[in-house]
């Protein structure tokens, strides 16, 4: 046998043991969802014996007054995705910027936009709070207990990683490209709208995985800005586990729902992440 095939039946079995470890949660999830509370304690990792009972506990979940589980959902699609098409925007805008302006500011923006990532959120959410309430006496724009203020809080908090990923892709965009674009009589908002924002597609998949993921599964930040009259599923998960803490097949159906949106998602847009990875790390 060659090295090189050594080489790649190790990767293959590490790369299996890697896939093992990352599915048994959620197979542990799964499987513990379709038992009753009793065999979850005492067998936990055992196959179940009916099936069946999985759509019951999903409907005993979902039709639970204290889980509230579409309503919640459907806070959580709107706020996922209002604030991720907002933070591609405004990111991809701001880092050409930056890369194509090419003064002292624009530099010292960028550093301070790089030094914001460092900044850990349970050292300013006091204050963040302290800032949204002052801001609506002031204005009489309320930020606290909605959609609007939740959403202006993540795009601060997803922009300046969004940015830095960016910055870096679009300073591979060859400006050759806008040129040609601005002879052609291209205005700014053109150059930018029909020649550089579909260039970085590649990696603005790589920014809606981290910060969907992130804002999917938060629940500090929703559960300080919301004040819990709004609720979006990870709230409504942890509403629901206070309040049936011994029926442990309830809670883990109630997780499972919560998981499966954004499983299902990347099941189905698997072939689109993976191309615009791929096309981002060759650029």
């Amino acid at each position: 046998m060659t090295q090189a095939y050594i080489k790649n039946k190790l990767l293959g079995i590490l790369g299996f043991i890697l896939f093992i470890i990352v599915l048994t949660p959620f197979l542990i999830v799964l499987l513990n969802s379709a038992k009753p509370a009793i065999s979850i304690i005492s067998s936990p990792l055992a196959l179940p014996e009916h099936w069946s009972l999985l759509f019951k506990n999903i409907h005993s979940v979902v039709k639970n007054p204290n889980m509230r589980y579409w309503n919640a959902f459907f806070n959580s699609i709107f706020i996922t995705a209002v604030s991720l098409i907002l933070i591609v925007l405004f990111s991809s805008m701001a880092a050409w910027v930056l890369v194509r302006n090419k003064t002292k500011w624009s530099t010292i923006i960028f550093l301070c936009i790089v030094a914001a990532m460092t900044i850990p959120f349970q050292a300013v959410m006091l204050p963040l709070l302290s800032w949204f309430r002052q801001f609506g006496d002031f204005t009489g724009i309320k930020l606290l207990t909605n959609h609007q203020g939740l959403i202006f809080a993540y795009i601060g908090f997803g922009s300046s990683m969004s940015v830095f990923i960016l910055h870096g892709f679009t300073k591979g965009i060859p400006f050759e490209l806008e040129e040609a674009a601005i002879i052609d009589g291209c205005t700014t908002e053109g150059v930018f709208g029909h020649v550089v924002f579909p260039l970085l597609q590649p990696v603005q998949i790589t920014v809606l995985i981290l910060n969907g993921i992130w804002i999917w599964n938060d629940y500090l930040l929703p559960s300080l800005v919301l004040g819990g009259k709004v609720k979006t599923l990870p709230i409504a998960v942890m509403t629901f586990v206070g309040s049936y803490v011994k029926q442990w097949d309830l809670i883990l159906t109630s997780t499972l729902l919560a998981m499966l949106p954004v499983i299902i998602l990347f099941i189905f847009a698997q072939k689109y992440i993976i191309k615009g990875m791929v096309e981002g790390s060759i650029k």
